[in-house]
């Protein structure tokens, strides 16, 4: 306690809030204005102002190759428009702290969640991941009576859950390279992401290799919230290369957003790299049924590779 009466709050060691509530909005209008100026002059530097992890991956391959074809920008760019937004803040202990903005867009009628993070109290606000979700998708965190939600922890054991956060960007990655495992339920995601890759592994004109690789280091560390039901909502990223390799007599056509991202030329195959950041409900450890639900996946591409 100071002299003037005011009290200094550590949060590196007190658990608080991730974020006072009037801040909130602030830290989502900065996203928007500096994500639709990013859009507006196809800048990449813009958006790294206002994202990181694998959000910015994404967006800042996507900026990169439409620059190429728009080197003077896109002026007509329809902005975002963010709005009725809800925040679920969580009380932490250390850094780096998170909160979620659960908003409604102009560009449908989903629920829009972006997960913000900062690692320290000097450092802005950025999105590390975006998950597009129906009304109905939307769970229930569990909130404490004085309107704060529960974090779980990215690393460690959560002896509550099912799986725990920090594994399942391996359990991912492993089970779409072999196919085994209990995991995860069958989804446009898991199993029906298996099926369509099998279609393109031997045809007459090409056939193609995946490898599939956990997202590691804490640019990529997951993030996860208690639900009501004693579940989690967890955001994590993996990894994942395709290499097609052209049969004799044809040779590899690749978009002119794919050839903006390419370094080599592509003369007989063209390997993409490609992140990935999905949303998953992830039950309880005693619950009925264990396995983790993939609510929504987003994928980009953000490099390529002609040989």
């Amino acid at each position: 306690m100071t002299l003037t009466g005011c009290m200094t709050v550590h949060g590196e060691r007190e658990n608080i809030p991730s974020i006072a509530k009037d801040e909130a909005p602030k830290a989502l209008k900065r996203f928007t204005d500096v994500y639709n100026k990013s859009y507006s002059e196809l800048d990449p530097a813009l958006a790294g102002q206002v994202q990181t992890g694998p959000l910015l991956d994404i967006s800042a391959a996507d900026l990169k190759a439409q620059h190429a074809d728009k080197p003077d920008g896109n002026p007509d760019y329809p902005p975002l428009k963010l709005g009725d937004a809800r925040y679920v803040i969580p009380k932490q202990v250390g850094w780096p702290k998170f909160f979620v903005a659960n908003t409604e867009s102009n560009r449908d009628d989903n629920r829009w969640l972006l997960v913000f993070t900062r690692d320290g109290a000097n450092e802005p606000w950025k999105a590390a991941y975006l998950s597009i979700l129906s009304q109905d998708e939307v769970p229930d965190f569990q909130i404490d009576k004085d309107g704060w939600a529960k974090p779980v922890p990215a690393e460690g054991a959560t002896p509550k859950l099912a799986t725990r956060p920090d594994e399942l960007s391996a359990e991912y990655t492993d089970y779409l390279m072999n196919g085994k495992g209990e995991v995860f339920a069958d989804s446009q995601a898991t199993s029906g992401l298996r099926t369509s890759r099998k279609k393109f592994l031997r045809t007459p004109k090409f056939w193609t290799e995946y490898i599939d690789t956990a997202a590691e280091g804490p640019r990529y560390a997951p993030v996860g919230l208690r639900l009501s039901d004693g579940g989690a909502l967890v955001f994590f990223t993996s990894h994942h290369r395709q290499k097609q390799t052209m049969a004799k007599g044809y040779r590899p056509n690749p978009t002119p957003q794919i050839k903006a991202l390419m370094t080599g030329e592509a003369k007989k195959s063209v390997t993409l790299t490609r992140v990935s950041e999905s949303a998953v409900r992830v039950p309880a450890k005693d619950a009925a049924d264990p396995k983790v639900v993939f609510l929504n996946r987003l994928e980009g591409v953000t490099a390529a590779k002609g040989e």
